[in-house]
């Protein structure tokens, strides 16, 4: 077996297909000859994919990236990545490179990535494509913090649900909606900008936090939703519980110093077979729970 398996790894570096694999926590852990060449990697390297794009964008190497803010494209992007079992997609590369790139992703949130090189079966109808391709990743982003918005988000509810009723031994996954409190009065009292900057922090704090498989959206307004596939009702509290203290201790406003602010969240598992829209009302239902007890918590659904 072990023979086997260094033919297998011998094949991986001699072909021309761009071949990776990273972690849960998307930390690359093999990549062949071909994917290090072009992306910039040394042989033991392994960074974090986050890492790498970001140093290959300040380089102008690597996946050539339109957005002329970067931080801003990556957080759109990280909302989106690895959320979906597969996926398939055209990129430019700075060297002239253009790729066909497949994304598969396990229950565990491990990610595989293939690509091959189309520059010469592709040319015609590139610029098209691109368009068409940022009109697409456009139309699922939240204009305002660069998460995933509400399109996206419930897309993923419904594929969690889904799941669910094809699982049988993995834990049900839950749904929940966090609700900034108070944040009228956070316009009333710093106005439409601070509020603005108030959501966009918000929703970078709660991306750090969220893992692999969870996908995390900007609902509309202060509110926001986050599916949290194969987690239980008790595991899903922890973890908001979790979010909620880390958005206890941020300070969003320099010229404010004193200030700090709280959400609240109502979350629901799902049900085999249930309509999203169920699902959607049982935590809407749980954060009004949460609203009437006095705001600044979680509470689960009845």
């Amino acid at each position: 077996m072990e023979g086997k398996l260094r033919r297998i790894l011998r094949f991986m570096e001699l072909t021309d297909v761009f071949f990776a694999v990273f972690d849960e926590e998307d930390r690359l852990l093999f990549a062949n000859r071909k994917y290090r060449e072009t992306f910039f990697l040394e042989a033991e390297e392994n960074p974090y994919w986050p890492d790498l794009m970001r140093r290959n964008f300040h380089a102008r190497r690597g996946t050539v990236i339109s957005s002329p803010d970067f931080e801003l494209w990556l957080k759109g992007t990280l909302s989106r990545r690895g959320k979906v079992p597969f996926r398939a997609f055209e990129t430019d590369v700075h060297d002239g490179t253009w790729l066909w790139m497949t994304e598969t992703v396990d229950e565990d949130g491990w990610m595989l990535c293939l690509a091959s090189d189309i520059t010469p079966l592709r040319a015609q109808g590139r610029t098209l494509r691109q368009e068409r391709d940022i009109a697409l990743r456009s139309s699922l982003t939240d204009d305002l913090t660069g998460i995933a918005n509400r399109r996206f988000l419930m897309e993923r509810l419904v594929d969690m649900i889904e799941r669910e009723a094809e699982a049988t031994r993995s834990p049900p996954g839950c749904f929940a909606i966090l609700d900034v409190d108070n944040f009228k009065q956070v316009n009333d009292r710093f106005g439409h900008a601070c509020g603005d900057r108030l959501l966009v922090g918000f929703a970078q704090k709660i991306s750090t936090l969220v893992r692999r498989i969870d996908c995390f959206g900007r609902l509309g307004g202060e509110e926001f939703g986050l599916v949290l596939p194969r987690m239980t009702p008790p595991e899903a509290a922890g973890a908001v519980e979790a979010m909620l203290e880390a958005v206890r201790a941020l300070r969003p406003f320099s010229e404010h110093p004193d200030f700090s602010y709280s959400f609240s969240a109502g979350i629901a598992p799902a049900n085999c077979r249930e309509d999203q829209a169920d699902l959607y009302a049982r935590a809407d239902a749980a954060l009004y729970k949460a609203k009437r007890a006095g705001k600044n918590r979680v509470c689960l659904s009845d």
